[in-house]
């Protein structure tokens, strides 16, 4: 286990229960096949992780020197995934949080299975984050070049980032 700074992301869809209650098992693993590797897709070349998948949720982390180029993939991943869902007729949109801090990364897991995950504080906040659509923390705004930070704009109470084509909602 080590410590580390880090961007750590969670993406969900709205719409997934309604949208999984219209199909078979068999339908929603295929569906979820092809999803987790495109998200896959997006986050990897920003050298972003996918820790782990929960349903339709992702918790996703980028290194600190990636935090720039991973909020940028994270933006991408709801831009292309609304797409991606709606292809498939899947009313379905991203929300997508992001923050910036320390948290403890590696090995956890049965005695027989460990898997790379991430937690503390950070990852908490993360999860304790209640707004729709795509939001980031200033801790996590703090790590964007000055030319990304123009894609956002203050959203407060409480302050986070929203991008600057989102509207304003509470």
């Amino acid at each position: 286990m080590t410590t580390i700074q880090a961007l750590v992301a969670c993406s969900d869809l709205t719409g997934y229960a309604k949208l999984t209650s219209k199909l078979s098992e068999d339908e929603i693993f295929h569906f979820l096949a092809d999803y987790y590797e495109f998200v896959g897709d997006v986050v990897a070349p920003a050298r972003g992780k996918v820790i782990k998948f929960m349903g339709d949720a992702a918790l996703i982390f980028f290194p600190e020197d990636a935090a720039d180029e991973g909020i940028r993939a994270m933006l991408a991943l709801q831009n292309r995934g609304d797409r991606f869902l709606s292809e498939r007729g899947a009313d379905c949109r991203h929300h997508v949080r992001i923050h910036f801090g320390p948290m403890c990364h590696g090995l956890l897991g049965t005695r027989d299975d460990k898997k790379t995950d991430v937690l503390g504080s950070t990852v908490n906040t993360l999860f304790m984050l209640k707004a729709p659509g795509f939001v980031l923390t200033p801790e996590a705004f703090r790590k964007l070049t000055p030319e990304t930070r123009k894609l956002f704009k203050k959203h407060t109470p409480p302050v986070f980032y929203i991008p600057t084509t989102q509207l304003h909602r509470n």
